[in-house]
């Protein structure tokens, strides 16, 4: 799985976060292209080198040129609605704007529909809201981490006048997030930055990971007693086997009519069996026999034993339980030159993904478009490369 880790160990904001995503290697370009998708204009982007206590770290500014006008939580989801992104991206930036909209209607008051962004809802907030959503979608990222996040101190002025550090909607965004005081005048969380913690990151311990990329967003300011950069930590996490408790049904039969194995099998399945297979024995007095094994859940232990009863004949079945250590599998739907094949990627602790596409999907096409089998089987490994 790729998880991003964001190192706040000087806060985060909209812009510190955007410009680790760039020194990762997302295109300043595609993401103009991507926000051209939105009804926003009178504004410029600007990426810039900048040194933070020697390390060497990204600037993204929002450089605005045209009046703002005010945009409320409502006009912001019918910008989004009507908006050319892409659908990943949408979702994501809906997400983050709808838990921002929860924090401030519960601390106003009022309907999360009704609240009237003042500071997030400027272009600035939107481009940096909507350009880590694109990030994040570019970058493959599947889930994000995020240290203990220091708050900062002090008071910040804003349009319902002068507000502790963190300021109310912030501090609500970050319930459940591991923090600490900061020493130091200044807001070390804003309210961009918490609203897109609060959407897409997950508090708690995160996994071992193999570094695969390292990128640091430059703050605005210069402080005192820290570095002001956001350091984001791209890679794969190593995942351990996940270890279920199951039973194994059992039996050996020597006296079934060869031809309703087939039937049994596939009635086993469809009735919830994680696996069967036959395997050939010899028993007491050199019979010939075949032994009839299943793997289930506890729960599907009665139903798949009657099951077995009544669809064979045997006289008694053996339990047991055992542990399966099991890798976590996904399945996904790809377009092949010849029609859509099923592909199941598990997931290597050391980070790797195995591949196989599904028998069945790759027999269907190779028929229906009259080619060798092997061939649609490659074009599905290949469009899963691409994927």
């Amino acid at each position: 799985m790729k998880i991003a880790y964001f190192d706040a160990f000087s806060g985060i904001s909209g812009d510190m976060t955007l410009g680790a995503f760039l020194q990762l290697g997302v295109s300043l370009d595609a993401l103009r292209h991507e926000l051209n998708g939105l009804e926003l204009s009178g504004y410029r982007l600007r990426q810039t080198i900048r040194q933070r206590s020697g390390i060497q770290a990204t600037k993204f500014e929002v450089e605005v040129h045209e009046p703002q006008v005010e945009c409320s939580a409502r006009s912001i989801a019918d910008m989004l609605r009507a908006s050319a992104l892409i659908p990943q991206v949408k979702e994501t930036t809906v997400r983050i704007f709808q838990v921002l909209a929860q924090a401030e209607g519960h601390i106003h008051g009022v309907p999360p529909e009704d609240v009237h962004f003042h500071e997030v809802g400027a272009v600035d907030s939107i481009v940096d809201i909507v350009g880590t959503a694109f990030c994040l979608h570019t970058l493959g990222v599947e889930r994000v981490y995020v240290s203990p996040l220091p708050l900062g101190s002090g008071v910040v002025s804003s349009r319902h006048g002068i507000l502790p550090v963190p300021g109310p909607a912030t501090l609500e965004l970050l319930k459940g997030f591991p923090v600490c005081l900061a020493d130091g005048q200044s807001e070390l969380v804003t309210p961009t930055g918490a609203a897109i913690l609060a959407a897409v990151a997950q508090p708690g311990s995160v996994p071992a990971v193999r570094v695969e990329a390292v990128g640091y967003g430059a703050g605005e300011r210069e402080l005192n007693d820290r570095p002001n950069l956001l350091r984001v930590i791209l890679g794969h996490s190593q995942e351990p086997p996940r270890t279920d408790q199951l039973l194994v049904l059992e039996t050996n039969i020597d006296d079934l009519n060869p031809e309703f194995y087939e039937h049994v099998m596939e009635r086993v399945l469809e009735a919830g069996a994680r696996d069967v297979f036959l395997c050939p024995i010899h028993m007491k007095k050199n019979r010939p026999g075949v032994l009839v094994w299943v793997l289930c859940e506890a729960t599907d232990r009665e139903r798949l034993s009657g099951l077995l009863f009544a669809e064979t004949s045997t006289l008694g079945i053996r339990v047991y339980p055992v542990e399966r250590m099991a890798l976590r599998r996904e399945h996904r739907a790809l377009e092949t030159p010849y029609g859509k094949v099923g592909i199941k990627l598990a997931h290597q602790p050391d980070g790797r993904i195995h591949v196989a596409p599904e028998y069945e999907d790759c027999k269907r096409c190779a028929r229906e478009r009259n080619v060798p089998l092997k061939v649609v089987y490659e074009a599905a490994l290949q469009a899963a490369r691409e994927g």
